[in-house]
């Protein structure tokens, strides 16, 4: 009989002269009717090669194309005791899985720890620029030798490589067997039907996942943990507060809207749940905001409702009491470092322009963005308006404040917002504000994104 050979193909592995009583044993393999031969996904090759390697039958692997390798730290690191405990956790998962820890608790450091513990040519993956050149200094920091970077203008490979999620898959179907380490930050963006071909492309046997919530809204980290691992570790929030993290309190305002706002809003809201039960339209249920959309668009008179939920939303998002409790609380914390989140790019340029604030949004220039957070970091500028390219992937640790002016009803959002504000400083106490307009549905949207640790604890109000 043929030596069985393993092959790296387009983001899969062809398994040659493979015996037709395996194939049902090995994960993932299938006859190809295409090209005639067996394949199976790149990411089933680390069970496909330890049953080749336990079995009697000889084999050949020509799909890995990286070696072990030795790391070492030229800047020592002291990891705190749930660095170690989330390490020693992933290594006794078989350096397969997912940990979750809060922003600001050194999700990065426990990362180069594990690359040095398992010493293999390792790709990071992140979702944004900003975050790629932040791991590549930390990296070039902690290692001390060349940092390759995938995204942003550069296609520089080497041993440890940092790439967006984009650029990574624009590279995985050629370069997916040159790593035996993959790290996913930021990893419950990975389900998405794009970003999860990075990790079924790729052969690399060890997978790290890192994130402070690798719940999604639409069950799919199910599919996270079949990519990359169990979630083999995770602490939360509260139980970081006052020492990894800064102590911090929850503090809601509920703002009446204007006698005009709130009948502009009851007409423009009755219209809408009118229409919900003479449709029999349940928004929460399967496919109801689908649905809604798809028989709204339909008629002039779904139209027309289409148009008073957006309005009585907007009245709600963007009342005119929020933008007077955002003067109070800013006079307030005068000369703290100050971020106001919004729902969307409009209400932050409204308070922009009303309080000559620099506004963030994906509309905002590199150069000037880079400007804008350079500034805030030094404190010649103290409060920076932003919708959502701040809820993640920037670290501000210098920010103490956080003003939710509105949001979505993502628990997600909420503990990422709550986290920009919360990286510990010597003598800091952090402070998130929550304004929500009294009366409207923005109380229901706040109860469920408030379902979250960080939030059911004294303090919170």
């Amino acid at each position: 009989m043929s030596r069985i050979r393993l092959t790296f193909d387009k983001g899969t592995i062809i398994l040659q002269n493979l015996p037709e009583a395996l194939v049902k044993a090995l994960p993932g393999v299938r006859w190809d009717v295409r090209t005639q031969v067996h394949r199976a996904p790149a990411y089933h090759y680390r069970d496909i090669a330890i049953y080749l390697h336990r079995s009697e039958l000889e084999w050949q692997d020509d799909a890995r194309q990286f070696e072990p390798d030795t790391y070492e730290l030229v800047k020592s690191i002291t990891p705190r005791a749930f660095q170690k405990a989330a390490a020693e956790a992933w290594l006794k998962a078989g350096k397969n899985g997912v940990v979750s820890l809060p922003t600001g608790s050194g999700k990065t450091i426990l990362a180069v720890l594990l690359i040095v513990e398992t010493g293999r040519p390792t790709l990071v993956h992140v979702p944004t620029i900003d975050l790629m050149h932040q791991w590549y200094e930390v990296l070039k920091n902690y290692l001390g030798r060349d940092i390759g970077i995938w995204g942003g203008g550069y296609n520089e490979t080497h041993p440890i490589t940092v790439s967006t999620y984009d650029s990574a898959l624009l590279h995985v179907t050629s370069k997916g067997n040159q790593f035996g380490m993959v790290v996913f930050d930021e990893c419950h963006h990975l389900p998405g039907d794009q970003y999860q071909y990075t990790a079924i492309s790729n052969i690399a046997p060890f997978r790290l996942g890192l994130t402070a919530t690798p719940e999604r809204g639409d069950g799919k980290e199910k599919r996270l943990y079949k990519l990359i691992g169990p979630l083999c570790y995770q602490s939360r929030i509260d139980e970081l507060e006052g020492s990894t993290l800064a102590p911090y309190e929850v503090i809601t305002h509920e703002l009446s809207l204007t006698p005009d706002e709130q009948s502009a809003y009851d007409e423009a809201r009755q219209i809408y749940l009118d229409y919900l039960k003479a449709e029999n339209i349940v928004i929460g249920g399967p496919g109801g905001w689908n649905r809604f959309l798809w028989k709204t668009s339909r008629t002039p008179e779904g139209r027309l409702v289409f148009k008073n939920y957006l309005l009585q939303k907007q009245l709600s998002l963007a009342a005119s009491a929020k933008l007077e409790m955002i003067w109070t609380l800013l006079n307030d914390h005068r000369g703290d470092r100050v971020i106001v989140f919004t729902q969307d790019n409009e209400m932050a340029y409204k308070i922009g322009r009303r309080f000559f604030l620099p506004v963030l949004t994906h509309h905002t220039k590199v150069k000037e963005r880079e400007q804008f957070l350079k500034s805030f970091r030094e404190g010649s500028y103290t409060v920076l308006v932003t919708s959502k390219v701040l809820n993640e992937g920037v670290d501000v640790p210098e920010a103490t404040v956080a003003i939710v002016v509105s949001g979505s009803g993502s628990v997600r959002e909420h503990v990422q917002r709550l986290g920009r504000i919360l990286r510990a400083r010597p003598g800091k106490k952090a402070v998130l504000y929550e304004l929500i307009a009294k009366g409207t549905g923005e109380h229901f949207t706040n109860k469920r994104r408030r379902k979250h640790s960080a939030y059911q604890r004294p303090g919170s109000s």
